[in-house]
């Protein structure tokens, strides 16, 4: 086989970058709607935020096997051995995206800080990381300052409208 039919053949490999911006942002965006969710109903106690950190964390595991398993089997070329694999492996931008939120909810369950308002620091955190993913995606694909930012305002609104869609709900 030529070059190009054995490049055509294999699964699409996604760059480095592309894989941190896509995961980071679906991993960011995943963190402010669970944390949304699971506080909704005002649970605040030590126990309820260690129990919110493992269903971030078991949700993030699970959204990536999904994605990645999602990838794998959508790519109609011949797969090798240990593409499947390589493939679940590449998912590892989400479940890192979701990682602080988790510590930041596992330390208020552990009491390194107060239980109490946690969600807020998280969702800070969270729009904050959109936003800083935006910004230095934008200026590896060299766009100018200007462009760059803005597009990282786009990123951290994502997370805005979740914290203004769990208020509204509320």
């Amino acid at each position: 086989m030529a070059d190009t039919e054995l490049a055509a053949a294999r699964p699409h490999q996604h760059d480095t970058r592309e894989a941190v911006l896509f995961g980071g942002v679906y991993g960011s965006v995943l963190a402010c709607s669970m944390v949304a969710a699971l506080t909704q109903y005002g649970h605040t106690s030590r126990g309820s935020r260690r129990y919110d950190a493992l269903w971030l964390l078991v949700t993030a595991l699970a959204s990536a096997l999904a994605h990645g398993y999602a990838h794998y089997i959508a790519d109609r070329a011949p797969h090798r051995r240990w593409d499947a694999l390589r493939t679940l492996a590449d998912e590892w931008p989400l479940v890192a995206a979701v990682l602080p939120t988790v510590l930041l909810l596992a330390g208020a369950g552990w009491g390194w800080w107060p239980a109490n308002g946690v969600e807020y620091a998280a969702f800070v955190l969270n729009i904050t990381l959109l936003f800083t993913l935006g910004l230095v995606t934008a200026r590896w694909s060299h766009r100018p300052w200007a462009v760059a930012v803005a597009i990282g305002v786009v990123d951290a609104m994502l997370g805005v409208v979740v914290v203004v869609a769990n208020t509204l709900i509320k």
